[in-house]
């Protein structure tokens, strides 16, 4: 075990491979079916044939360029762990405080009514449903197959009863009945200029789906559409939150306060940049 662990650290270093030993840890804890933790407890024993031909297989893929949770088929997120695969957009780290911001939100509320637009793998509805035990969610997403990695998670976790995925293109799908009840709707949606594209990372242009990440000419397409749209179905005084690129939540703040928002602000993820468009719906403030 100690030896494959350095070996695989080792390669994956001459292969620009990020964060080349946590990469090496997951993919042989992948390969040995141990908790990362465990694989440090035995690092004495030897790997099964099975366990090496496995191994092989995993580091292949991950120094061809495949994201660590395309080839381990799981990502953490908050207090989660989630499948995703190839089509699947993979949730980031600072979308958690899209979470947060909902959570703050109907933290008083007894029974919550929230929807998260463009879910991909379901990780926000699935965090808000988890940590609000009385919340009812509503997902939706575009992509059929993407939407039944966002049902499975559902049931994976234990949510399927109060997180609903639904099939279909931004607020379109959310059931009649909801309109103007709503408390939060949250979006995390594409929001990459078309024009930056070609400028990705090589692990997300060449592995994630680009359509879960191409925004338009401006970056807004899809933010512009949630925002028009989220006052119909938003209560009095609900509450919409989007997650922008760094560089346009200026412009989306301007967007939502000429749309009749109210207390519009802006708001950083856990690196200090600027990442959430924050709206209420109805008469108040400008944006700060």
């Amino acid at each position: 075990m100690r030896d494959a662990l350095g070996w695989t650290v080792d390669y994956f270093g001459g292969k620009d491979v990020d964060s080349p030993r946590r990469s090496a840890e997951w993919l042989l804890s992948e390969a040995t079916g141990l908790s990362r933790i465990e694989l440090y407890a035995a690092f004495d024993r030897p790997l099964s044939t099975e366990e090496r031909a496995t191994l092989r297989d995993l580091v292949k893929a991950r120094a061809a360029g495949t994201p660590l949770q395309y080839v381990t088929g799981e990502v953490c997120f908050r207090h989660l762990v989630l499948s995703v695969r190839p089509g699947v957009f993979i949730p980031r780290p600072e979308t958690e405080v899209l979470v947060d911001i909902a959570l703050e939100h109907i933290a008083g509320v007894e029974e919550p009514l929230a929807a998260d637009i463009c879910s991909g793998s379901g990780a926000v509805a699935l965090s808000i449903a988890h940590e609000h035990p009385s919340a009812r969610v509503w997902a939706t997403e575009t992509v059929a197959e993407t939407a039944q990695c966002a049902s499975v998670n559902a049931e994976r976790c234990r949510l399927a009863e109060r997180v609903t995925v639904l099939v279909g293109d931004l607020l379109g799908p959310l059931p009649a009945e909801l309109r103007g009840r709503l408390d939060t709707i949250v979006a995390n949606p594409p929001y990459v200029p078309s024009a930056e594209m070609a400028s990705l990372p090589r692990e997300v242009a060449g592995f994630e789906p680009g359509i879960a990440l191409d925004g338009g000419v401006d970056g807004l397409d899809f933010a512009r559409g949630i925002m028009v749209g989220a006052r119909e179905w938003l209560a009095p005084g609900g509450l919409l939150a989007l997650e922008l690129d760094t560089g346009r939540c200026r412009h989306g703040a301007r967007e939502a306060e000429s749309l009749g928002y109210s207390e519009v602000s802006v708001r950083c993820d856990l690196t200090g940049r600027e990442r959430f468009v924050i709206a209420r719906h109805g008469k108040g403030g400008g944006a700060s």
